[in-house]
Formats: structure tokens, sequence, C-alpha cells
């Protein structure tokens, strides 16, 4: 057999497992979708969900789901961003640098599970919290931080080192250098991670099962003290995702129609993270094009 022929037969295997692996993704999403999504209305997507009767919706999961993935990011992107900048910029090749990136690259690999049990017993029960956002949110910012660190030093990383030397020629210090020129030709790629990120932590159920709860209080939209538990702004309340509802109405079996509701509930969970997916590439592809033309 010769090396080109060889060739051809490894390529065309390569071919057979991608096209497999596609084939098996899409079968899939379109199982879900194709049952879920004759059960989305309006009403769905906004009344609040019912235990023991038929009828229910997803409006307060959802909202506690969009809110507490805000909260993740606020706490979580700083802190990518100055460990991203650290690494990229400032930290020289040695025993530490290297002991940073390889925690980072175990902090990646950790089941949420792990990271559920950690928030439960550091969050809810050592600092006092309870079930509650702000136990969520902390949990997910240790979930999501390694990735995010990751994306951000790339980003940085793949910015031409003449762009640097062009700064720093213009009399421009190291840190004006790369607030203003490195991080901002950075941004798409940045961007582009967060969003990506974002759909990672919508989908996410086993870290918040420990820490934000499997119960979705009432919301008084009218009320916006954030001391209050009933206040949806509130980060001292307990709250149910869309991913952890749909965990706890299979598990349950409390919902007359669980099975339209958790088929409804998982199209739209399907939807948004790939509506992010989606946003991420548009997002990147179109402040690329925006900065390579100006």
């Amino acid at each position: 057999m010769n090396a080109k022929r060889s060739d051809k037969i490894a390529t065309g295997v390569l071919y057979a497992v991608s096209g497999t692996i596609v084939l098996i993704l899409a079968a899939l999403l379109l199982y879900i979708l194709v049952r879920g999504v004759p059960h989305i209305s309006w009403e769905f997507l906004t009344a609040p969900s019912k235990a023991y009767q038929e009828g229910g919706g997803i409006g307060i999961q959802l909202f506690n789901s969009f809110y507490l993935l805000l909260i993740t990011m606020i706490i979580s992107f700083p802190i990518s961003l100055g460990a991203g900048i650290y690494l990229s910029e400032y930290a020289k090749k040695n025993w530490l640098t290297d002991v940073i990136r390889t925690s980072i690259e175990i902090l990646s690999s950790l089941p949420s599970v792990v990271v559920g049990l950690f928030g439960f017993l550091v969050f809810v029960i050592q600092f006092g919290y309870g079930f509650s956002i702000i136990s969520g949110a902390l949990a997910l910012t240790f979930f999501n931080l390694p990735l995010l660190t990751r994306n951000v030093e790339e980003s940085l990383r793949a910015i031409h080192y003449t762009q640097r030397e062009a700064g720093l020629a213009l009399g421009l210090s190291r840190w004006e250098t790369v607030l203003r020129i490195v991080v901002p030709e950075a941004t798409p790629g940045i961007l582009t991670g967060i969003i990506l990120s974002s759909g990672r932590i919508f989908g996410e159920a086993a870290a918040l099962i420990y820490t934000a709860g499997q119960s979705a209080p009432a919301l008084d939209f009218s009320n916006w003290n954030p001391l209050s538990v009933s206040s949806p702004i509130s980060i001292f309340r307990q709250a149910e995702t869309l991913a952890v509802h749909i965990w706890k109405i299979n598990t349950e079996g409390t919902m007359p129609d669980g099975a339209a509701v958790s088929a409804g509930a998982s199209a739209v969970l399907i939807i948004a993270v790939l509506l992010f997916n989606f946003a991420a590439r548009a997002v990147g592809k179109r402040l690329y094009k925006k900065m390579t033309s100006a």
C-alpha cells in the first residue's frame, strides 16, 4: 500500500468519525427541540412554576438563570482579566508561573459536582450565606475562572509584539501600552470568550444544586430592596435556575404535566446556549472586521 492511498484511507476514516459525531449531536438537538418547542409560549416563559397542578411555566427560573449569570460575570471577569494580563504581559518564565498555569489546567478539568460540593462546604456552611444567589455565583466563579483566564491570556498573546513596541516607542509606559493598545486589540477574542463562558454558566446545574438551592420563591418585581428575600435583585435569596428546574422535575415527579414542562424547559435551555454560541461567533467576526478595516 503506497503512501498516497494510506493518506486517502486515513482521511476518509477521519471524515467518517467526524460526520458520525456531528450526526449524533444534531440528532440529539433535533430530538430535544422537536419535543420541546411546541410547548413554548409567552405564558410558559413568563408564568411561575406549579408543583402539584398543570399549567406551570418557567418565568422565575429563567429570570434566576440570567440574574445568576450576571452576578457571576461581574465577579469573575475582572479577576480573569487581571490574571490574564499578568500571565501574558508581566509573568516571567519560572516555576511560579508554571504552577499557576498547571493549577488553572487542573481547575478547568474539575467536575462541576466537585465545585458544587466545595461551594456548599465553604460558602453555604462556612461563610453562612446559605442557599443563595451569592453562594451559587461564587461557586460558579471558581468554575468559570480557568476557562476565562486562559481565554484572556491567549487573546492577549495573539497580539503581535510590534503593537507593544509601537506603544513603547510613542512614549507610553508598559501599563499604558497594555491598557490602550493590547487590550483593545484583543477585545474580539476576549468578548467571544465571555459569551462562550456565559453559555456554559447558563446551562450549569450540578454546582448550583448544592449552592443556589432547589426552590424558586415568588418574586415581587415592585420590591427593589436588595435585603428582602422577595426582591428580584436580592443576592441572598434562593434561586432555582432553569437547568436545576429540569433536573428537579425529572427526579421528584410532582408535576402532572412534568414531561411537557421538562421538554419545553430543555428546549429553551438548548436555544439559549445555541444563541450564546452563535452570538459569540457573530460578535467576534464583526469586531474583527471593524478593527481590520479601520
